[in-house]
């Protein structure tokens, strides 16, 4: 793999990792710098990258430049009670074109995600998620995304890909790899009505903001099923996070968008984890950083304590409850490992989407099931299996 694109972190950032007290990040992580070379991968679980890409983010000019802030806020931070296996691998500069950049991300997460290292995205504007999309073609599966974000990102058929197209770019480009796409935080008067009709169209999921807000464990389901998490720093409240031209007074507080970064970290499925739209410029007295760094911390603790309990182990370890609706039978799991819960659709071994058989669920999804209540998730992914 040619890892020629990526820019060492700044010495003078070395310097300050140096300086930070024992067991902080910046004393107990590999960082890639001109000094000490390329770090070895072996045996790594999460690799960090930022993007200094932002020609196509809307309305936020400047953003991607400067994420050396997020860094030095990060190496200050204490680690948790888990092992390090953590590297920052430096920035990947804008390329001659937008193109050149996508290409260059891509390669890199492919080549990451193969390995079973699960990157960590600093950017840069949120139309690098359809970049980050791309690199799972190889692997040939389909691909689950949570986007945390006040709006769909929708744009028009006409639009180029941009922060606030990129979606629409996933759903009509080729190849489509994409089985489900959820939204979290979407505030109802900055999405069409035509919007929020057409994801339904499309059996994808969406949570408004206060929804989510009064029920923040509305969230862990969501994220068990996803492969790609996309956040969008326009998702948070401008006083928590006023480092983003976008912001707006409503939205996720720091403790809410930690707490979504710790249960994406806990998905066994997540495999991508990307914050976009930061703009240094607009960051009073590094705040936006500051909960940044936070998130990625929260984030890396969830890798940390994943239960490994995604059905099918041993079958002792899950109890099963069959539920007959109608004409139905549904058939859920809860693990005695974790007291998760999943919900199955009966697929034969050669369907292309065995993978999205087994639906996570709630405990409250189980007990509308025994009320012959046919909860909406199950009914949503029969729908895109059928």
């Amino acid at each position: 793999m040619n890892f020629d694109y990526l820019n060492p972190v700044d010495e003078v950032l070395l310097v300050h990792a140096k300086m930070q007290p024992n067991q902080t990040f910046g004393q107990s992580i590999e960082i890639y710098t001109a000094q000490n070379g390329f770090p070895e991968l072996d045996n790594k679980k999460i690799a960090i990258i930022g993007v200094e890409e932002g020609r196509a983010s809307v309305g936020n000019y400047g953003t991607g430049a400067n994420l050396n802030e997020i860094r030095k806020e990060l190496y200050k931070l204490y680690l948790g009670n888990w092992p390090v296996n953590v590297v920052d691998l430096g920035t990947i500069s804008q390329g001659n074109t937008v193109e050149d950049t996508y290409f260059a991300l891509g390669n890199l997460l492919s080549y990451l995600i193969k390995n079973k290292i699960i990157p960590i995205i600093i950017g840069g504007g949120q139309d690098l998620t359809y970049a980050n999309y791309r690199a799972y073609d190889t692997l040939e599966q389909t691909v689950n995304i949570v986007a945390v974000d006040n709006k769909f990102d929708l744009g028009s058929i006409e639009d180029e890909l941009s922060s606030q197209s990129y979606l629409s770019k996933i759903v009509m480009n080729k190849p489509n790899n994409l089985f489900n796409y959820s939204n979290i935080g979407y505030q109802t008067y900055y999405n069409s009505q035509d919007e929020i009709d057409l994801l339904d169209s499309l059996f994808f999921d969406a949570y408004r903001l206060g929804e989510v807000s009064n029920t923040i464990q509305l969230v862990e389901p969501l994220m068990r099923d996803a492969d790609i998490v996309s956040i969008d720093l326009s998702a948070i409240k401008n006083a928590d996070a006023p480092a983003n031209n976008n912001a707006t007074p409503n939205g996720f507080t720091g403790a809410e968008i930690c707490a979504i970064s710790r249960y994406a970290g806990i998905s066994d499925k997540v495999t991508s984890f990307g914050i976009y739209e930061y703009n240094a410029i607009l960051d009073i007295k590094n705040q936006t950083a500051q909960l940044i760094s936070q998130m990625i911390w929260y984030f890396i603790e969830g890798v940390n304590y994943r239960a490994k309990d995604y059905p099918f182990g041993l079958k002792d370890n899950y109890q099963k409850y069959i539920v007959p609706i109608e004409d139905q039978v549904l058939n859920f799991h809860k693990s005695n490992k974790s007291g998760r819960w999943w919900m199955e659709i009966n697929l034969n071994d050669n369907n292309k989407f065995k993978r999205h058989a087994l639906i996570p669920c709630t405990y409250q999804d189980y007990i509308s099931a025994t009320n012959q209540e046919i909860p909406d998730r199950w009914l949503k992914t029969l729908k895109k299996l059928i």
